[in-house]
């Protein structure tokens, strides 16, 4: 028999009490915070950055936990000099200008290519000339960064040349390239951008014709890639493994699906939305590297040898010291 004060009866108000783990479900678990990553881009914004923007638009950084800013510089040159102080993660430049800082101790190392092929060439008013070598010799250059000044320029012209006294020295034209030829004060830029610039200056009934820097004797390289502090690497090798993971998926989404992406360029980003950017548009996809932690060791020793060939460097550095493959850290 079970005693009375241990049975509740049938009319009683009392109420059994529930843990309250069986009436509150658990609180949901917070994602983990998104880890920042500051990148400054080499000049304005424009179709050779698509797989960041596309990265950026489609949440691909984000499903890699990464929160990653693009900034664009006031000045190209100071991109660098942000980068190797800490105050940006990463930037972007282009594979000449790295060797040329390299050598300078820049703590800089190549950790991704965007673009594979040069994005650059030597734009010359005029028509073609049929002796083409002695036509170059003979012009005024200007140039927008030191691959310009310091590479090209000493190839197109002979020592002879620049040393009479009517050689016109090469001028910075601080990439306000359409004024420098509007203005006449140059006949070619040595660094030009040949997606653009030849169109652009079209529009203002200048005409031109391109060099390919190919023409010239010039190394294949990486025409755009992205740096990261040499001093750093190790720390954030995680970080740039997952950076890498989000840029390849939107870089393969991107040749898969080439009108869309255009779509998501412009639609993120509405003043790219030209007929010069959509012109370009096919011929820079088909530059985008599918693989962008892939390094072509080949091509960054072959460079450095043409370098020391031409007197612009004193010594090589290693391959490791230039670019990795983070994937491999």
């Amino acid at each position: 028999m079970i005693p009375d004060m241990l049975w509740l009866s049938v009319d009683s108000d009392a109420v059994d009490e529930v843990p309250t783990t069986a009436l509150t479900p658990p609180a949901p678990l917070e994602p983990p915070p998104l880890k920042s990553v500051r990148l400054m881009l080499d000049w304005y914004l424009s179709p050779q950055h698509a797989a960041l923007v596309v990265a950026q638009t489609r949440d691909l950084f984000s499903a890699q936990g990464l929160e990653v800013e693009l900034q664009t510089p006031a000045d190209p040159a100071i991109a660098i000099k942000l980068l190797t102080a800490g105050e940006v993660d990463l930037a972007l430049t282009r594979q000449p200008l790295l060797h040329l800082l390299a050598h300078e101790d820049a703590p800089i190392t190549r950790i991704a290519t965007l673009i594979e092929t040069p994005l650059n060439a030597v734009i010359v008013t005029g028509d073609a000339q049929p002796e083409n070598a002695t036509h170059l010799a003979g012009l005024h250059y200007g140039y927008n960064t030191r691959e310009g000044a310091n590479l090209l320029v000493p190839k197109l012209v002979p020592r002879s040349v620049r040393q009479t006294d009517t050689f016109l020295a090469p001028q910075s034209v601080h990439f306000n390239v359409v004024n420098a030829f509007t203005e006449e004060s140059v006949d070619a830029i040595a660094d030009g951008f040949y997606h653009f610039l030849p169109e652009q200056l079209a529009s203002n009934g200048i005409a031109t014709h391109t060099v390919r820097y190919s023409e010239l004797g010039i190394p294949r390289h990486d025409g755009l890639i992205v740096v990261a502090n040499s001093n750093s690497l190790a720390k954030k090798a995680d970080t740039w493994s997952r950076f890498l993971v989000a840029l390849e998926e939107a870089s393969n989404w991107m040749v898969e699906n080439p009108e869309s992406a255009w779509e998501t360029l412009i639609g993120a980003h509405p003043i790219l939305d030209n007929a010069t950017n959509a012109n370009a548009w096919p011929d820079i996809l088909r530059r985008i590297a599918l693989s962008p932690a892939t390094l072509n060791a080949r091509r960054y020793a072959t460079f450095e040898t043409y370098l020391l060939q031409q007197g612009v460097i004193d010594a090589e550095l290693p391959t490791s010291r230039l670019a990795i493959d983070p994937y491999t850290l």
